[in-house]
Parts: C-alpha cells; structure tokens; sequence
C-alpha cells in the first residue's frame, strides 16, 4: 500500500481517482490544485505524487519540482489530457516522472503506479 497525494482539478476526476485508488488498496490524499498541495507535503512524507498537468495557480510541473525539493525520495507521475503539453514540458520535469494521457483505463493507471514504486 502507497501513500498517494492526488492533484486534480477536475472535481469528478479526483473523486473518481481517489475512490479508485483507495479500491487498490492505496491510502490517498486529494487536492484540487497544485498550491493546495504544498501544506500537505509539507505535513506528511508521500510514496508517490500523481498530478494533473494542466491546473489553476500552479502546474503539475511546478507542483514535481517543489515536491521533490521538500522530498527527494518521491516518486512523480503526471495525468494529463494535454498530451502536447505534457511532451513539450517533459524535459523541465524529473526525467523519470511517468507521463499518462487522458482518458486511459483505471487497471493502466494501477499497473503504471505500481511499477514506479516498484523502481
């Protein structure tokens, strides 16, 4: 079991998300946009943050390199339904963060979680 921080703008997608990961046995924390997030790292040490790339106030992106300064250790993945976007930004993220573009199946999203904690 992971301990998730869940960055989604989308209400519905968050809450589809968490539900889904918590299904998988995971334990999730939710915010809806990037700056919400920092308190929350801040508070608490997490396995793995999934962010949306495309929010209000502050990106995933932004979002990655501030979490990977409070917690090296962190694994990164990003969900976006930009795939030219997350392409173009690719490089100014951890080159190891693992990008999903929108829609993808819920069992994708489970198996790619579970191989980059696996790494």
């Amino acid at each position: 079991m992971a301990k998730i921080l869940l960055a989604e703008d989308d209400d519905s997608m968050r809450h589809f998300l968490g539900r889904a990961l918590e299904r998988a046995g995971h334990e999730v924390f939710s915010v809806s946009q990037g700056d919400e997030a920092l308190p929350v790292l801040a508070e608490g040490r997490f396995d793995l943050l999934l962010a949306d790339i495309v929010m209000p106030e502050m990106d995933g992106i932004e979002l990655a390199r501030r979490a990977v300064a409070v917690d090296p250790a962190i694994r990164i993945m990003f969900i976006t339904g930009f795939a030219a976007v997350a392409l173009r930004n690719r490089e100014s993220a951890r080159s190891d963060a693992k990008v999903l573009s929108k829609p993808f199946h819920l069992r994708d999203l489970v198996d790619e979680i579970d191989k980059t904690l696996a790494a």
